[in-house]
């Protein structure tokens, strides 16, 4: 999920002094590359939990830069097999069940993802955060001693439904704590939580996501099992072809 498997948040290798010289855009852009890397592979447990049922997932994840993702369904069993492809600003599933590839159409980018608070659109953005938002470093409205705070609004030629966003890190360590997904009479829509930071694929990356919609009273969890950052992969990983392949 881009801005989920999405998403995109890495702050590795700045200490505060760094922080203060670095540019906001340089800062967004470690963060979009926090778990994609140039390349990596990952298994991934997503929690869905809304007023009427639950249900958890297990996922393999290859993505390649900022551009190319393969998602494919481990468990439960009735959904095995089913696969996910975006490239660039594209996307496809594949049904193995009735054997066939359904290319999701721009109408349905906001529809959610397998159930999940994340959307289509959340795997396809293929921007960056600094590409597509107007960033400012502002301080933190409730504990400024703590974290820092970006503001973002969307740039004119921006296609997006979210009026702002805000992102807060913890000063301590520069991991991200939280976004906040505002529309565009600045109400608050979508907050993704980040925690349970440890060292995994050799860095230190939050390992769980939280991302609740408010209005649906409903939550989505994603959490890593493990991730290999760079990894090498065949030529042909991503191509329309594979999806069909078992």
């Amino acid at each position: 999920m881009k801005h989920v498997l999405g998403l995109a948040f890495l702050f590795f290798g700045f200490s505060f002094s760094a922080f203060a010289e670095a540019s906001v855009e340089e800062l967004l852009d470690q963060m979009d590359r926090l778990y994609r890397s140039d390349s990596s592979h990952a298994t991934i447990e997503m929690q869905i939990v809304t007023e009427n049922w639950e249900r958890t997932t297990i996922m393999e994840v290859w993505s390649r830069g900022m551009d190319d993702t393969l998602i494919k369904i481990l468990s439960p069993r009735k959904d095995k097999g089913i696969k996910t492809l975006k490239r660039g600003n594209q996307m496809w599933n594949y049904f193995p069940k009735i054997n066939k590839v359904l290319k999701v159409p721009p109408s349905m980018m906001m529809n959610s993802w397998m159930g999940s608070d994340f959307t289509n659109d959340d795997l396809v953005k293929e921007n960056t955060l600094a590409d597509d938002y107007h960033s400012k470093l502002e301080p933190h409205p409730s504990a400024p001693e703590q974290f820092y705070f970006i503001a973002l609004t969307p740039k004119e030629n921006t296609v997006t439904v979210w009026g702002k966003l805000s992102i807060s890190i913890r000063r301590d360590d520069l991991m991200p704590v939280e976004q906040v997904y505002y529309d565009d009479r600045e109400e608050k829509k979508r907050v993704m939580e980040f925690r349970g930071v440890k060292e995994m694929g050799g860095k230190r990356i939050p390992t769980v996501m939280e991302m609740g919609t408010l209005n649906k009273k409903s939550k989505t969890l994603v959490r890593y099992k493990s991730i290999d950052f760079n990894p090498n992969f065949s030529e042909n990983l991503f191509s329309f072809n594979r999806l069909r392949r078992k």
